[in-house]
């Protein structure tokens, strides 16, 4: 049996978008309670009755974005020098991967309104 498994995650960080025009609200520094769900797609285990267990997930992601992303201003941190939600999904999916095998989507929810999906394509 064929799943998709979903884990929603959660940092505080301030970023500004250095290349809109300058009277542009984003130009100026400001802060998000990002939300970003981690997408897993594979077999569950016939054995164990799951895909993967979601401490396991948690137990890779959450180091990442503690040390590498909450409470910091993004523009700071190298490959997010243009933090949109693009390129913030983008980032992740490349520091994810490596760590989440089965990672099959991100989503990037910038405000409640607004979010982004990158599916590493």
């Amino acid at each position: 049996m064929r799943v998709e498994l979903t884990r929603t995650f959660r940092f505080e960080s301030a970023h500004h978008l250095p290349i809109v025009p300058a009277d542009h609200k984003c130009r100026r520094v400001h802060g998000h309670s990002y939300v970003i769900d981690l997408t897993v797609t594979g077999e569950v285990d016939p054995v164990m009755g799951w895909l993967v267990d979601f401490g396991e997930i948690s137990a890779r992601v959450e180091p990442v974005l503690r040390l590498e992303l909450d409470h910091r201003l993004l523009n700071d941190v190298p490959g997010l020098e243009n933090p949109t939600s693009e390129v913030l999904s983008g980032w992740l999916w490349n520091r994810l991967k490596p760590l989440v095998p089965l990672l099959s989507a991100i989503t990037v929810h910038e405000t409640c309104a607004a979010r982004c999906t990158y599916r590493g394509e």
